[in-house]
């Protein structure tokens, strides 16, 4: 090699040195108005400290150093994560506003573009938010014509665990822990992901196709629509747009409806469905439990009436299972990410507008000075002394604050009525015995999924 390629390689290495100690400093100088934290290194920020697929629980290791308060970097990016009930309590209720920003991902930049209601910040969310409340609740969300409507579909689910006649049945979850690990990633280094080839590049197609389809309903929906008379969600938002459309401004147009119908459906698709698998699940690992249930089934509602959602307040047990299997199963530990909205003071420490942060919703599932025996599944979580139900305040599976799931009443219900439906017509049988049945469960991004197991549903 000689000197003119000694000197180029010399000037490389200075290059990236001297790009690598700006960002070093860069993030060092956020920091100090940041709450403290471990030590980022340059570009990867403290990516290798939580080297784990359940991320959660080194967030809480890490909590157990810096305080419920702390900052990390995950890549250049700082994150403030809060742990505990009473930290995640006071930013998402007692300043509810200030931290009610969704955190603006890269990977959202694939996918919604910042419409519809999930990942929308501003007036847009606010907007769209109002308007979906509203209109679930005016077709019967929480009401008795909604509960008919449930009512009918596990009927239909009934009848075909009745055809399997008792066969066993493979319940199977499919998660590709490189392509959500590819995804992850494209969050932390957007600019260098974006020029390789890669998973997250088919995400983009994959959404875009999901858009499709509900482009192709709506279409449908606008060939038979009667203002007067909306049938369903998508009736009427096409109603909002129609009223809105000498509105320049208006953010009631085909994006957001779009967007907004696929955000309602696969949050309320995706969370009730993983928690019903996980609870029979649990409910096979512990028959004891499961066999309470049914007694209490019997005597409340028999053996010949369908379930309905007055029967739940007579039926202490079966309600603190279904909150203790939420609460133990733990969906989404990380919680949806938040940003603060402005320039916000929080415990001392300075979180300039924008600043995303992580309440850490498994710390307060499991938040040992509001559950006694966090780690275990124990139904008496929700119980009083004499038996009945009780309210935990570290039940936050939703999350909390303004931006609670808008579907939670739904959720309930049905979780409900599908729990008590099944027991109450089926015996749920393992393929193995109760002690070898493993809870461990798979991860997908930043989620939890039941792992895949057998049962067989054995008719009463």
């Amino acid at each position: 090699m000689d000197w003119s390629q000694e000197l180029t390689s010399f000037s490389l290495i200075i290059l990236i040195a001297s790009l690598l100690l700006l960002l070093a400093r860069k993030m060092f100088a956020s920091q100090g108005r940041l709450p403290p934290g471990p030590k980022p290194v340059p570009l990867l920020g403290n990516l290798l400290q939580l080297r784990s697929r359940d991320i959660h629980k080194r967030l809480l290791e890490l909590s157990e150093k810096f305080g419920p308060v702390y900052t990390l970097y995950l890549g250049p990016q700082p994150v403030v994560v809060l742990c505990g009930y009473k930290a995640v309590k006071e930013a998402l209720v007692d300043h509810g506003e200030k931290f009610s920003g969704r955190a603006e991902l890269p990977i959202v930049d694939l996918t919604s573009q910042g419409y519809g209601i999930a990942f929308s910040n501003g007036e847009r969310w606010k907007e769209l938010r109002r308007f979906s409340i509203t209109t679930l609740r005016n077709f019967g969300m929480g009401k008795r014509n909604i509960e008919e409507r449930i009512q009918e579909e596990v009927q239909f689910l009934m009848e075909a665990f009745q055809e399997t006649q008792g066969v066993a049945l493979t319940q199977t979850y499919h998660v590709y822990r490189f392509w959500f690990c590819k995804i992850r990633l494209y969050n932390f280094f957007p600019t260098l992901l974006s020029i390789l080839p890669g998973p997250h590049h088919k995400l983009t197609e994959n959404y875009q196709e999901q858009v499709r389809y509900v482009e192709e309903i709506v279409q449908e929906h606008k060939k038979s629509l009667d203002p007067a008379a909306p049938r369903d969600y998508i009736d009427a938002f096409l109603i909002k747009i129609q009223q809105d459309n000498q509105n320049p401004h208006t953010e009631f147009h085909k994006k957001n409806l779009c967007s907004s119908a696929l955000d309602i459906f696969f949050a309320g698709q995706e969370t009730t469905s993983s928690t019903l698998g996980y609870g029979l699940l649990i409910l096979m690992k512990y028959p004891h439990i499961k066999e309470k249930i049914q007694a209490e089934i019997e005597s409340v509602i028999g053996l010949t009436r369908s379930p309905c959602m007055e029967d739940r307040a007579k039926m202490p047990y079966t309600d603190a299972v279904i909150h203790e299997i939420q609460r133990f199963i733990d969906i989404l530990p990380l919680g949806a990410p938040h940003s603060v909205t402005g320039d916000t003071l929080f415990r001392g420490y300075s979180l300039p507008k924008g600043t995303v942060i992580f309440p850490l919703l498994h710390s307060v599932l499991f938040d040992s000075t509001l559950f006694e025996r966090p780690q275990e599944f124990d139904p008496s979580h929700f119980l009083n002394q004499s038996g009945s139900f009780k309210k935990n305040e570290g039940f936050m599976p939703f999350s909390a604050g303004k931006r609670i799931c808008l579907g939670e009443g739904l959720a309930r219900m049905e979780l409900f009525l599908y729990f008590t439906s099944i027991l109450q017509r089926f015996d749920i049988k393992p393929s193995t015995s109760p002690s070898d049945i493993d809870l461990s469960p798979e991860y997908s991004g930043f989620g939890k999924k039941p792992p895949s197991f057998q049962l067989a549903l054995v008719p009463y």
